[in-house]
């Protein structure tokens, strides 16, 4: 099992530039406005990532009660997955669940 950091941070996306406000019922870990995120975990929230390339989101994949948004890293092409937000764009969820 992975271990996990409670990390709840205000960020800049680096794809869209918006200011992104902390989530506060558990840690954000990318942009609900274009959904991206960074490169920066090994273990969720403990930023020891050297990579630091931005998470491109590509897929959609269900996840218990919920889904998760299916990365590719544009700088070392690894896979990562983080679990849909309350706050995530809808429309860009849903584009991806219907994407080949």
């Amino acid at each position: 099992m992975k271990r996990f950091t409670m990390r709840d941070e205000e960020f800049i996306c680096e794809n869209c530039h918006k200011i992104v406000d902390t989530l506060k019922y558990t840690a954000r870990d990318h942009c609900p406005f274009c959904l991206y995120s960074k490169h920066v975990d090994i273990n969720p929230g403990d930023r020891l990532n050297n990579c630091l390339g931005l998470l491109k989101p590509i897929g959609i994949e269900k996840f218990k009660n919920s889904y998760k948004i299916i990365y590719k890293c544009d700088k070392c092409k690894n896979i990562h997955k983080n679990i849909v937000s309350t706050d995530d764009n809808m429309d860009l969820i849903i584009e991806l669940s219907i994407q080949k």
